[in-house]
């Protein structure tokens, strides 16, 4: 059975170029569901809705999750209910920004 910690390993190898962070440590991924076949969907975010890199981010994490053993298929959603913003990201990366 493949795990929500996986995933989120997974995920952490998924950056976002602009900004130079990964993904989780962004706060960027709300929910990770995995079905009793391991179908996983992963619902994220972006930092903005006018990110130039969303088709290179979803795609790459789609592969990403994809390359665990035994996942079956990923769906990756984009929502931006709640708009991110950054809170939600990590203590380090909010350190390293400022924030």
């Amino acid at each position: 059975m493949v795990t929500k910690e996986q995933v989120m390993d997974a995920l952490k190898n998924v950056y976002d170029m602009e900004v130079g962070f990964d993904v989780v440590s962004l706060g960027l991924i709300y929910d990770v569901n995995i079905d009793e076949e391991n179908n996983v969907h992963v619902l994220m975010t972006l930092t903005t809705p006018m990110c130039p890199l969303a088709g290179f981010i979803t795609e790459d994490a789609k592969n990403k999750v994809g390359s665990i053993e035994g996942v079956n298929s990923v769906n990756v959603e984009l929502t931006f209910d709640p708009p991110w913003d950054p809170s939600k990201a990590s203590d380090e990366v909010r350190t390293i920004l400022g924030i």
